[in-house]
């Protein structure tokens, strides 16, 4: 694409004359539309704005006639940056294109099908326009829509349409955009306001779009690059409310990905966005669990220290810092404590040092001729992780303070042997707690309670 066209700005493109009345004289437009535009074109804002609010629905009219009859790029480029300029002066005039005396235009037709044909400028502001559109137009018409009603004998393109043919054309310029750093921001801009559709979260996650938003969940500093991971994190937060898009956000690196962008982020509407995502995902799944684990209730109660001057953002903090305190509850039962065991991968989640854990679970250890016992032994064995055998260590030692018959049982499995090798490991964190293990084990709970962790 030649570079001219793909840096024009509205401005440039506005300065240009364009030849009206030699489109009247060719029949591409009609006498009153020639009138319009002579009314309208090159004229004040102020007076701009009293003929969209005394005619509004006839200038779009013709606007949408030219784009549609007419294929000159310099033409098709000055009418989107009319539209454009209108409607980012006022988004509100988006509902001008749902006006009733509209109902036989197919108004989305043009912008749709320029998504497609037209160079990087054309391709842009087709998808703003379309995009705003889309989210102005009045929800009975997607009733109407639904039970078949049409003022046209003439197929007019659905809503439906629309949204799906704007996420093929998003999800392309995801994966290779038409501009090489405009094309991303511009996309990614578009979804945060259309993932507020239902039928855009489904036909984005069918369209395997989530995997593209997760790379560009990444720490930023420039101003560009900051508004960019904003709109990416309000586009996740808008996916949180949708099951399926959870379910993808579950199996890929999201939540680390957000987690790191929290930490290094000063911009509070980052945080902000990150923190209502979270909240979302907390109950879902094993996204709580993970979150204790990447350590976000130390994290929340930093964040809680700073100065924001949001008064929102503080008290989302506070409702996650209880929803994590929740989750740690809910993280210290055996269920929780088995799964961990099983996986052979163990590390100091607030569990294994809780006495109420211990105290209420202690006979589940008993359960299917002590498996959970006989695994956490075979770790012992087969384990090359520090923390994993520090922990294993201890928790066999809290087996033996707090079962009746903790020496008699661990004896007989043959952990002793296992536990002495490891009073030899490198690392002082294993040496430390496999001592502690030996030292209970040879004095019994009497004199063993006295022993300090």
């Amino acid at each position: 694409m030649p570079m001219d066209q793909a840096e024009l700005s509205t401005d440039q493109v506005l300065r240009r004359d364009i030849p009206w009345e030699t489109y009247m004289t060719t029949k591409l437009i009609s006498g009153t539309g020639l009138q319009l535009l002579r009314r309208y074109d090159k004229k004040q804002e102020n007076y701009k704005a009293q003929l969209l609010d005394d005619d509004g629905p006839a200038y779009i009219r013709v606007f949408v006639s030219i784009l549609r009859d007419i294929f000159k790029e310099e033409t098709v480029e000055y009418v989107l940056a009319l539209v454009d300029e209108m409607l980012t002066a006022n988004p509100k005039r988006a509902r001008l294109f749902h006006d009733k005396s509209l109902a036989d235009e197919d108004t989305y037709e043009p912008f749709l099908r320029l998504l497609w044909k037209g160079n990087w400028f054309v391709q842009e502001k087709s998808c703003k326009i379309l995009s705003l559109i889309v989210s102005g137009r009045p929800k009975s018409q997607d009733s109407a829509i639904a039970s078949g009603e049409s003022n046209s004998k003439k197929e007019i393109t659905t809503i439906n349409d629309v949204l799906k043919g704007l996420v093929e054309w998003l999800c392309a310029q995801l994966k290779n955009p038409s501009h090489p750093s405009r094309g991303i921001p511009t996309a990614v801009n578009c979804l945060a306001t259309l993932l507020k559709e239902p039928v855009v979260r489904s036909s984005f996650v069918q369209a395997d779009g989530v995997k593209l938003l997760v790379p560009l969940i990444s720490p930023a500093s420039t101003q560009q690059s900051i508004q960019l991971l904003y709109e990416t994190c309000l586009c996740v937060w808008l996916l949180s409310f949708y099951e399926p898009a959870v379910e993808y956000l579950a199996t890929s690196r999201s939540l680390p990905r957000l987690i790191e962008v929290v930490k290094g982020s000063t911009k509070e509407k980052v945080v902000r966005v990150v923190i209502l995502t979270l909240r979302n995902l907390l109950h879902k799944g094993t996204f709580g669990a993970q979150m204790v684990d990447l350590g976000m209730p130390q994290l929340v109660q930093s964040l809680k220290a700073h100065a924001w001057s949001d008064e929102d953002l503080l008290e989302d903090l506070s409702r996650l810092e209880e929803g994590l305190k929740e989750n740690i509850k809910q993280l210290s039962s055996f269920d929780k404590y088995k799964q961990e065991v099983l996986l052979g991968h163990l590390d100091w989640s607030p569990m294994h040092k809780d006495p109420i854990f211990w105290r209420e679970n202690i006979t589940c250890f008993e359960e299917h001729d002590f498996q959970i016992l006989r695994v956490l032994i075979t770790i012992l064995d087969t384990s090359s992780d520090a923390r994993t055998l520090a922990v294993a260590c201890y928790d066999l030692s809290q087996f033996i303070q707090c079962h009746p018959a903790g020496r008699v049982i661990v004896t007989d499995l043959k952990a002793k042997d296992r536990v002495m090798k490891l009073m030899n490991h490198e690392n002082a964190e294993v040496t430390k707690n496999a001592l502690l293990c030996i030292q209970r084990l040879l004095l019994g709970a009497k004199y063993a309670s006295f022993l300090q962790v």
